[in-house]
C-alpha cells in the first residue's frame, strides 16, 4: 500500500503542478488553434497569460507558505539536555553525488546545517539521518550513503550517527526511524526540516507516537514584507511549486490516514510549542 501511496502521489504531482499546468495550458491552446477553437484557444492562453504575469511579478507562493512557515516558533529555547536529534533528508542530491563521488547539496542545506550544529551543542545526543530516496527510479542511489560522507568530512566521524536509508517520504522517515531507533516516551527529541515541512512531519510523528519538539530552519518567506511587487519568475515559481506540494502533501496524509489533522501543531498529546 504505501509503495501505490508513493508512486500515486509522483504521478498526480507530475500533473498538476504550477510548471506542469502551465505547460499544459500553453500546449491546450495551441492544439485548440490548430484545431480552429478560436475562443478556446483564446481563454486558455488569457489564462496561461495571466498566471505567468502573477507568478513573475507577486510572490504568491509566498502567500501560501508563510503560514506553514509560522506553524511553529523559529529560534525557540532550546532544553538543557536532549536525548536525540534527527534531521530528514532532502537536502542531499544523490543521483548527482553519486556521479561526482561528492555529496551535492540543494537549497535545502540548512537542515545539515542546523543537525551538525546542534550536533556539537549536544555532544552526548544520539544523532539520526534519515533519507533514501524520493524518486521513482534509481532506488539505489541513497541520500543516507552522501550523508555518511559529508558528516565525516565536516567533523563529525567520531559520533555515533544512526543512518536510516530506506524512506521514500517524510511518512517512511518517521516509521522507519522509530524502529532503529525505539525512543523511549520520556526522551527528550528534537526534529530538524524546513519550516514550511514541519507541520506534515510533526503530524507523522505524532501518528507514531514519537513525541519530537520542532527545529523549523530553511525559511522561504519574507515575514512583513507580503505584499510587494517585483519581478523575479524563476525564484517565485520555485517557490510556489514547493508551497502547492506542501498543501497537496498535507492533503493527501490526511486522507490517507498518515496524519490526523490537516494542519498537524496544535497540542494533541504531541509535544509542540505553536505559534498563536
Amino acid at each position: 500500500m504505501d509503495t501505490v501511496f508513493f508512486l500515486a502521489s509522483k504521478v498526480i504531482w507530475a500533473l498538476i503542478s504550477p510548471d506542469s499546468l502551465i505547460v499544459i495550458l500553453g500546449v491546450s491552446a495551441w492544439i485548440a488553434a490548430i484545431l480552429k477553437w478560436q475562443r478556446v484557444s483564446r481563454s486558455v492562453l488569457a489564462s496561461c497569460a495571466l498566471l505567468l504575469v502573477l507568478i513573475g511579478f507577486f510572490p504568491v507562493g509566498e502567500w501560501l507558505i508563510a503560514p506553514l512557515e509560522n506553524r511553529f516558533t523559529t529560534n525557540a529555547a532550546l532544553p538543557s539536555e536532549v536525548d536525540g536529534i534527527i534531521v530528514l533528508g532532502g537536502a542531499i542530491l544523490p543521483r548527482l553525488s553519486n556521479t561526482w563521488q561528492q555529496p551535492e547539496v540543494n537549497g535545502s542545506a540548512d537542515r545539515l546545517i542546523n543537525f551538525l550544529y546542534l550536533a556539537r551543542l549536544y555532544p552526548n545526543a544520539q544523532l539520526v539521518f534519515t533519507g533514501g530516496s524520493g524518486a521513482v527510479s534509481e532506488q539505489e542511489f541513497k541520500e543516507a550513503e552522501m550523508a555518511q560522507i559529508l558528516f565525516d568530512q565536516l567533523g563529525l566521524a567520531q559520533r555515533a550517527i544512526i543512518f536510516e536509508s530506506e524512506s521514500r517520504n517524510t511518512s517512511e522517515n518517521a516509521r522507519h526511524s522509530k524502529a532503529l531507533v525505539t525512543p523511549e516516551s520520556d526522551e527528550n527529541w528534537l526534529l530538524v526540516t524546513s519550516a514550511f515541512h514541519m507541520p506534515r512531519s510533526i503530524g507523522v510523528f505524532c501518528q507514531e507516537q514519537w513525541i519530537v519538539h520542532p527545529y523549523p530552519v530553511d525559511h522561504y518567506s519574507q515575514n512583513g514584507n507580503l505584499l510587494r511587487l517585483n519581478f523575479s519568475f524563476s525564484t517565485n515559481l520555485s517557490v510556489l511549486r514547493r508551497a502547492v506540494k506542501e498543501w497537496v502533501g498535507l492533503v493527501a496524509y490526511r486522507i490517507s490516514g498518515k496524519t490526523d489533522r490537516l494542519l498537524p501543531g496544535r497540542a494533541n498529546n504531541c509535544a509542540a510549542t505553536v505559534v498563536e
